[in-house]
């Protein structure tokens, strides 16, 4: 079907991106919250760096299994009624850490905060599928991605500057407010672009205007039979190798620059700042090129393939971190980030290539939950292996773990490529 001219006279669709951006930011300002209040919170609890990784491996635990049950649900019940679930019980999670005071009680209010949390990712790749063309779909994903950079760019000083005025438990209470506020609006916004009253008529066709039978119109593949389709595992294997590499930098980059530079949050906030500032731009680029490229007349496969091994190999130059000065060391985390953001966008935006929409939320929820596990795993192994090295040989210890990070995205392009070599509508199959 031939694209129609863009809608001039009305945007709604960026609109719907805008109230996803802001659940990412929301979540993501609090998910940081705990890594950068790390060592005031020692101060009462006198947790290890193991203990630390624990509580951390626990809540991406959690939110391995809320991303599996979100993504059925979610197909299950909307958009809508899916998304508004997730943040209403994320906001009390968030606000049960004030209630706490000890690694178990961190263990618990983690763990609810990850169930709950586990609606964000699938809700909002499922709203992109169903409010824009396969052209914008990277670029939207792109910008509700930046939610987390812009959260992590904020939550830096905003943390310090709590600690100046209050407590540590003051920083939930903002995060569990701004859940509960943002719930309110989403109940009073949304709805399908065909049920929006707001929607014009242009912006519906140009919404609809590169649909397909096997996107639009095809019925769900039974979830038992998902994990039969190949294109499912080139996204679960992608996510499950890649997504350690981001809650990595969330949950350890304040330490790292306290053990490595001596930079502690007062004085290392610039610097956080400064990572997250390079990786929003940057990664917004990542999510228009193949976009771009896709309306210049490449196919999805190639504008897509294309843009992830370039971002798979702009993440190598992290194995010289160790041995550059503070600001040259940000700079080449802030290139990681942002590599990682487009890689993410992009990765997220092949699910809704391959998949009819009524599986969007399933797949995503699939790839979300193996990138949880993985992260899990990786963030305690990250505990141990800084518990072993000690504090006086912190700097050995990080370089084991950006050689990860410097490797897993050029294997995971790897076992993509042959687990999807392209990326186009799947042949359902009959299911019984």
């Amino acid at each position: 079907m031939s694209i129609a001219a863009t809608p001039r006279t009305s945007h709604l669709r960026w609109a719907i991106c805008f109230l996803a951006f802001l659940a990412t930011l929301i979540i993501y300002s609090d998910r940081q919250f705990l890594s950068l209040l790390k060592p005031t919170i020692a101060e009462q609890i006198h947790w290890t760096d193991t203990q630390f990784g624990l509580v951390s491996s626990c809540f991406l635990g959690a939110y391995a299994v809320g991303l599996l049950f979100f993504g059925w649900y979610i197909d299950r019940v909307g958009v809508k009624i899916g998304y508004a679930t997730s943040l209403l019980f994320w906001s009390l999670a968030a606000l049960s850490h004030t209630l706490v005071g000890s690694v178990n009680g961190f263990i618990g209010a983690r763990v609810f905060l990850g169930l709950s949390e586990g609606g964000n990712f699938p809700a909002a790749i499922k709203a992109i599928a169903q409010w824009f063309p396969k052209a914008e779909r990277a670029f939207a994903t792109a910008l509700v991605n930046s939610g987390a950079n812009i959260g992590a760019i904020g939550g830096p000083p905003f943390v310090a500057w709590i600690l100046t005025f209050g407590s540590w438990q003051t920083t939930f209470i903002f995060a569990g407010v701004a859940g509960i506020l943002w719930f309110a609006l989403w109940c009073f916004f949304y709805a399908p672009p065909e049920k929006h009253k707001l929607l014009s008529a242009s912006e519906l066709a140009w919404i609809r205007s590169d649909t397909t039978a096997a996107e639009g119109t095809a019925p769900a593949i039974p979830w038992s039979s998902l994990l039969s389709y190949p294109q499912t595992w080139s996204f679960v294997v992608a996510k499950f190798l890649t997504d350690p590499v981001w809650f990595f930098l969330l949950i350890w980059l304040p330490d790292y620059f306290k053990k490595t530079r001596d930079l502690d949050i007062k004085h290392s906030w610039p610097h956080l700042m400064t990572v997250y500032a390079l990786v929003t731009v940057l990664s917004l680029f990542g999510g228009w090129i193949t976009g771009h490229l896709t309306r210049r007349g490449w196919s999805v496969t190639r504008a897509r393939k294309t843009g992830l091994f370039c971002f798979a190999v702009a993440v190598l130059p992290i194995l010289a971190v160790g041995q550059v000065g503070n600001w040259t060391a940000v700079i080449l985390i802030g290139l990681v980030g942002a590599a990682h953001q487009s890689w993410s966008a992009n990765l997220f935006t092949t699910v809704s290539d391959m998949f009819p929409r009524a599986d969007i939320g399933s797949v995503t929820g699939m790839g979300s939950t193996a990138g949880a596990l993985g992260s899990m795993t990786f963030i305690y192994f990250c505990g141990h292996i800084l518990d072993y090295f000690g504090a006086g040989h912190a700097q050995g210890a990080y370089f084991v773990l950006f050689c990860y990070a410097a490797f897993a995205y050029l294997v995971a392009f790897g076992l993509q490529h042959l687990l999807a070599p392209k990326f186009e509508p799947v042949k359902v199959h009959q299911h019984k």
